[in-house]
């Protein structure tokens, strides 16, 4: 897709890898910025930098208004959410659309897509791997994400379950439950694992390193991906800008980068 042009300076968006409990002293929290100099802070979950970035991006060239992210997973953000104490906007998934509004902290949202658990594999598929039942064969090398810091992994977990086939797949996991899903890209780009399962977005951002082996959707929840604008801004108008520019291009750029059902 051509970038558009605009008589405003480029600038990049700002995507800092930080724990949460710092983001109060590194985002200037309650500073005040001079005329013309308004920023919005976005709160970026983990599985949704590429498209957060492009978004913010064409924003910032079409209206002149510049975001600064900050990314960490949805969890470590939604104690400052509760709080109203950082952040312009929140992308996330189900179920933190309901935690932001059940905090009063909802503004306004648009649905930008889906993350959907995919099985992949590394590079053309040595092992012949054809389905996540696949998982359960001796001598595999397998990694997840760890249900108690991932919905993916929860989602995963209880599909294990119902399958019967949850012990015989977590001796080929061993210790590979990670917290994020870049690690399970990683582990299949550097061919220390054979298969993951993990978020159709960020498989997307590996894709020249791993292969996904298309399967039924066998998971009894839909999860969606939302844009939220928080009731607490302290700029209101150009969160409004940014919510209608969202709504009208948000969902074409989550779906270019993998984020469908």
């Amino acid at each position: 897709m051509p970038k558009k042009t605009s008589r405003y300076t480029r600038t990049p968006l700002l995507l800092s890898m930080i724990a949460a409990s710092f983001l109060p002293a590194l985002i200037g929290c309650g500073k005040k910025e001079p005329a013309g100099k308004t920023e919005l802070v976005l709160l970026c979950g983990s599985s949704f930098v590429k498209p957060a970035e492009q978004i913010c991006t064409r924003f910032t060239e079409k209206t002149g208004i510049k975001i600064t992210a900050t990314v960490a997973g949805s969890e470590d953000f939604l104690p400052h959410v509760k709080a109203a104490d950082q952040g312009d906007i929140l992308i996330t998934h189900d179920p933190y659309l309901d935690y932001t509004r059940d905090a009063n902290a909802l503004l306004d949202s648009v649905q930008v897509g889906f993350v959907a658990p995919v099985l992949a594999v590394q590079t053309g598929n040595p092992k012949g791997i054809k389905s996540i039942d696949d998982l359960a064969k001796p001598g595999l090398k397998v990694a997840l994400t760890d249900p108690k810091y991932s919905t993916c992994g929860e989602m995963v977990f209880a599909l294990l379950e119902k399958k019967g086939l949850k012990e015989a797949i977590l001796k080929n996991v061993e210790n590979r439950l990670t917290k994020g899903h870049s690690t399970l890209g990683t582990y299949l780009k550097t061919q220390t694992v054979d298969a993951v399962i993990m978020w159709n977005g960020v498989a997307d951002t590996f894709k020249d390193s791993l292969d996904v082996i298309r399967t039924p959707y066998e998971y009894e929840e839909e999860i969606r991906v939302h844009i939220i604008g928080l009731s607490y801004t302290k700029h209101p108008d150009e969160l409004k800008k940014f919510i209608e520019f969202v709504r009208r291009d948000a969902m074409a750029v989550f779906a270019e980068h993998g984020y469908v059902k």
